[in-house]
């Protein structure tokens, strides 16, 4: 590991629009060998960046700003890690929580939960810089828990790697709706798929063979897998997120990239749970204590695992075993304000 050297990551952190104690993105310092992060600095005071995401191939990162009046941000990365302001547009929606970028870098998509839409912004092609709004697409609908589902609350957009439809996850209305750009316009590309009702879909993570799909039940606390083909996405089965008795709401999900484990981390219980794939439906490892409170995100970083704990006001930092993909505490959880993101090192191969 000799001339290995630190990386920065970017932590996204509630402010105190959503009532929160952040100051905006916070740029923090990751030792590869031993996965330790070391927070520096506030690199950019902007309200609410609950989600980050990068641009695939300019140094350029782009943050959900979860306001009233839906807001979406570009930052554009210097040498040191510092950010510069890179364009900013309305998303024509309340309260964007997610983001994602088209593999092309053409489009930056958003998710408004509050208003259950899904907004599409152009990026410049040379400085990566967010455009007004191409397009608004808003779902209709509700689903069975009246005072979580009372109407549609889009939760992420999941573009596929392979150039297939992308999908928008629908918490409100218990759908995943398929869907194709075509010139910054969103088309439909095939019928939405229906989980149990009651569900409450929040994030979806693919599988690196392109042939399945899991999902966290922000509702009802359960794991779903898809089997996934050219007719679209299919329910197979169906697992409890987590062991432990108590409250439990799932957030964010991640399949490893050797596709042998999913990682699920579920709210209320505090838990981060590991399922092995090695079977027809996944198999639950171990689960283990967040490192705080109300895990809301996390993102896997070469051999480790860190946890944005929204309400506990830390990252906590896992070692990922390689074979039995268990978690293990690696050090104390870092202090950091009201954080809802984790943004991982900016990828290899960018400019």
């Amino acid at each position: 590991m000799d001339g290995v050297t630190d990386e920065i990551v970017y932590l996204g952190c509630y402010t105190a629009e959503s009532d929160g104690t952040g100051e905006g993105i916070v740029a923090a310092t990751r030792d590869p060998r031993t996965g330790r992060l070391t927070p520096r600095a506030v690199v950019a005071r902007t309200p609410s960046p609950s989600f980050l995401v990068w641009h695939p191939t300019l140094p350029v990162l782009y943050a959900a700003n979860e306001l009233a009046d839906g807001a979406v941000s570009g930052w554009a990365v210097t040498g040191d890690g510092a950010l510069v302001p890179c364009g900013s547009a309305g998303t024509g929606g309340a309260l964007p929580c997610h983001l994602a970028v088209t593999a092309d870098g053409r489009f930056l998509l958003a998710a408004n939960y509050g208003t259950g839409s899904i907004a599409v912004h152009p990026l410049d092609p040379v400085t990566g810089a967010v455009g007004e709004r191409t397009d608004l697409v808003v779902h209709e609908g509700h689903g069975p828990v009246r005072h979580r589902q009372a109407e549609a609350h889009v939760h992420m957009v999941s573009p596929d790697p392979a150039g297939g439809p992308l999908v928008a996850v629908d918490l409100g209305t218990d759908g995943i709706y398929p869907y194709r750009l075509d010139g910054g316009r969103l088309v439909p590309a095939g019928d939405p798929v229906r989980v149990a009702p009651g569900t409450g879909p929040r994030h979806v993570a693919r599988h690196p063979d392109g042939r399945r799909a899991y999902l966290s039940g922000e509702l009802d606390g359960m794991l779903t897998a898809f089997d996934v083909d050219e007719r679209g996405w299919h329910v197979r089965h169906r697992v409890e997120a987590s062991q432990r008795s108590g409250e439990k709401l799932p957030s964010e999900i991640a399949v490893r990239p050797d596709g042998r484990f999913v990682y699920l981390a579920t709210r209320g219980v505090d838990t981060i749970s590991v399922f092995a794939l090695d079977g027809a439906a996944p198999r639950l490892v171990s689960e283990v204590d967040c490192g705080g409170r109300w895990p809301r995100h996390f993102v896997l970083i070469g051999d480790h695992l860190y946890v944005a704990n929204q309400i506990g006001n830390t990252v906590a930092v896992f070692a990922v075993d390689p074979d039995a993909g268990t978690l293990t505490p690696a050090g104390d959880p870092v202090v950091a304000a009201s954080p809802t993101c984790v943004l991982q090192p900016r990828p290899a191969g960018m400019s």
